[in-house]
């Protein structure tokens, strides 16, 4: 079964590791691909596959969003909410609305629910602590607008290789370091299967790095 899937902020780097594993492997042969980018440009290198499309908007324009959403199965949205009011996060879940799209998969980051222990936790308040409040309220929409979400709370990334484990909402998140494949393996993993995570806001990290007080690259 064709699955169409809308990556938002698709020029940003787990985006395009998604998207390059949605086109390279064999059982998202099937599967199309409209990236959402203010400049087509951004993604040229993506375009020469019959299975993409581009969408040049802004998530700031509901209209923008709302026009990318056609025909689309499933959302990610692979930029962390610190617009105004949640302006974005907003714009997501109406476009999806008017559009008839059930699945959404948004960027999000660690420390939302104060949830990540110790010393490596007080560091990451203090250090990403002002963008908290408008991550914490794009989670909180999302669980409150009836679409089936999966809310990614990222660790300090790194490009090291696929290795972490999966926190759940009211757990401790484990590790404070992550790789971008690794989110892009959960990713990839949910456009596999819609039911994977649904209505879950969860923790990706690398365990070996538990016990961390700073970031891992």
């Amino acid at each position: 079964m064709t699955k169409n899937v809308l990556i938002m902020a698709a020029n940003g780097q787990i985006s395009r590791l998604v998207a390059n594993r949605l086109l390279s492997e064999n059982e998202f042969s099937d599967t199309n691909l409209k990236l959402f980018v203010r400049k087509g440009m951004q993604v040229a290198d993506l375009q020469n596959d019959a299975r993409v499309s581009v969408f040049e908007g802004s998530l700031d324009n509901l209209a923008d969003v709302t026009s990318a959403m056609a025909d689309q199965d499933i959302v990610f949205v692979g930029l962390v909410d610190h617009s105004e009011n949640n302006l974005h996060t907003k714009n997501v879940i109406a476009g999806m609305k008017q559009s008839g799209v059930g699945r959404v998969i948004y960027a999000n980051v660690l420390g939302i629910y104060d949830e990540v222990p110790g010393e490596f936790g007080v560091w990451n308040r203090t250090t990403i602590g002002s963008g908290l409040p408008t991550a914490k309220q794009s989670d909180q929409l999302l669980t409150e607008s009836g679409l089936d979400y999966t809310t990614l709370r990222l660790p300090w990334l790194n490009d090291q290789d696929i290795k972490y484990v999966i926190t759940h909402k009211n757990e401790p998140y484990i590790g404070v370091s992550g790789s971008r494949k690794s989110i892009a393996d959960v990713i990839v993993r949910i456009v596999a299967d819609f039911n994977f995570l649904k209505n879950d806001s969860v923790g990706i990290a690398n365990p070996d790095t538990e016990g961390e007080n700073h970031p891992v690259y």
